[in-house]
């Protein structure tokens, strides 16, 4: 009886949160095109794919998507041109992988940039399920030669408009699925980002400036934030961090552990990148996989560039990087 009434509570409350969140009518701008005017080749390609976070649902401007900052980041850091195509749709969830992914490998990008968690979460979708989809979309890119940065399910925890103790469930749920995608991508091959509650206490510190206008999605500004968590991760699998940044700091609570220990521990702790490593040369101790566990350095933020449609040439004047029509169309299904 008492967990009958229990699970009565948490029906109603999560039909208050979904009333009080709302579900406003709007489409994101597409962040798809190109960024780091004046910067050299060769122009590093990126394919951005998840759900809403990825999308940037929620703001009026493309300058303000994660895209827009994702690409504006990487193209100052790596000093490179960007190119990114936003495969991205509002709603998605880990299922919806597959048929994004069919779309993003025609376009040969080096990079692939996955957020994905958070409706399987309010959908109620079985971890199981969840990262069985993902652990197959993130091979089918690592078998295409394509990096993979995966930001985890963040914690729905810090949602205001859910209240205690759907609140505490969220939160509970939400990081069991970021533990369980962080193994899945490391044993696919990619590298994860624990997205947590995104900003940690600068979410409680600031809602009205974090937070969109449905309490429910980040603003401009927190879409900001998000991105500034993944371009280090990005610069680190495209292998273009300085050489000093190379190897674990202990200081920092940097380290090599077993991949279920990093798990649990990244879950926990925003901004915590696992990738895996090796240990003597072997990948695997009695424990499971070797990881590394890394609190990436975040690099100073820049004007967010809004994207342009075509390649610009190079500086001589000469012809775009290599002319095909593919690449200097906006493209992205």
């Amino acid at each position: 009886m008492l967990g009958a009434g229990l699970y009565g509570v948490l029906v109603a409350e999560a039909k208050f949160a979904r009333k009080v969140i709302g579900n406003a009518d709007h489409t994101p701008p597409d962040a798809t095109g190109w960024y780091g005017r004046g910067r050299p080749a060769p122009a590093i390609r990126i394919a951005l794919l998840g759900d809403s976070s990825a999308a940037g649902y929620g703001v009026q401007r493309v300058e303000g998507t994660t895209g827009a900052h994702l690409a504006t980041g990487v193209a100052a850091q790596a000093d490179r041109r960007v190119h990114l195509r936003s495969f991205a749709v509002v709603g998605a969830q880990s299922s919806a992988l597959a048929h994004q992914v069919d779309a993003a490998l025609p376009t040969h990008p080096d990079l692939a940039v996955v957020l994905i968690g958070a409706n399987d979460v309010t959908h109620s979708v079985l971890p199981s399920a969840s990262v069985r989809h993902l652990a197959e979309g993130v091979r089918r890119l690592r078998e295409a030669g394509i990096a993979v940065v995966v930001g985890t399910c963040p914690d729905l925890g810090t949602i205001r408009p859910i209240p205690p103790p759907l609140k505490q469930v969220a939160r509970e749920w939400s990081r069991r699925l970021a533990a369980a995608q962080t193994i899945t991508v490391v044993e696919n091959g990619g590298r994860s980002v624990s997205l947590g509650d995104i900003l940690g206490p600068e979410f409680e510190a600031a809602p009205a400036v974090l937070f969109g206008p449905d309490r429910f999605h980040p603003s401009a500004d927190g879409y900001k934030q998000l991105a500034s968590v993944l371009v280090p991760s990005c610069l680190a699998a495209l292998d273009l961090l300085p050489a000093d940044e190379a190897l674990p700091e202990p200081l920092r609570r940097e380290g090599i552990l077993p991949v279920a220990a990093a798990a649990v521990r990244a879950a926990r702790t925003p901004g915590t990148e696992v990738d895996g490593t090796e240990v003597g040369g072997n990948q695997r101790g009695l424990r499971g996989r070797w990881v590394e566990l890394r609190h990436r350095r975040r690099r100073p933020s820049t004007e967010t560039e809004s994207p342009d449609e075509h390649e610009d040439g190079p500086a001589d004047g000469g012809p775009a990087e290599d002319g095909s029509a593919e690449d200097t169309a906006p493209g992205g299904e």
